[in-house]
């Protein structure tokens, strides 16, 4: 089944159990899915990895915005993004763990015959395709250097 079918379906049900919060976060979803498949230049339909790439946005999104809430001390309008995100995670793939993550970078730099920090960006163009929504980008790049550095 498709995301937006899913989505679709996701909708309805919120809508029969009366979760505004969860209808609130679907809808926000599906509307970046229709706006994504009507861009010029798309096909009308996106690949599983657009996707992911979507979703990813939209919860880092969240997250962002949730924290300038907390520091903002607007507890209301910051539980609304954490709701939303956590509709959105569902959607996701599961995110890797540090010790996961550490793992399968180690298998890419070995792929890649990486010698040290002057390799980051053969690394990260490969971890960021491989790892494509199981990890934050900022958390795969740190991890990265610090893994990079430890060889030279």
């Amino acid at each position: 089944m498709s995301l937006k079918s899913q989505i679709d379906t996701d909708i309805k049900e919120a809508m029969k159990s009366k979760d505004k919060d969860a209808l609130r976060a679907l809808r926000a979803i599906k509307s970046l899915i229709m706006l994504e498949e009507t861009k010029e230049g798309n096909s009308g339909s996106l690949s599983e990895s657009d996707e992911i790439q979507l979703l990813s946005k939209a919860a880092k999104q969240r997250r962002e915005s949730a924290r300038i809430y907390h520091e903002q001390d607007r507890a209301d309008l910051a539980k609304n993004e954490e709701d939303e995100l956590k509709i959105i995670e569902k959607y996701l793939p599961k995110q890797l763990s540090e010790d996961q993550l550490k793992e399968k970078l180690n298998e890419i730099i070995s792929q890649v015959g990486a010698t040290g920090p002057k390799d980051m960006g053969k690394v990260m163009g490969n971890a960021s395709k491989a790892l494509a929504g199981q990890a934050d980008g900022k958390a795969i790049a740190n991890m990265v250097k610090t893994l990079l550095a430890d060889i030279s």
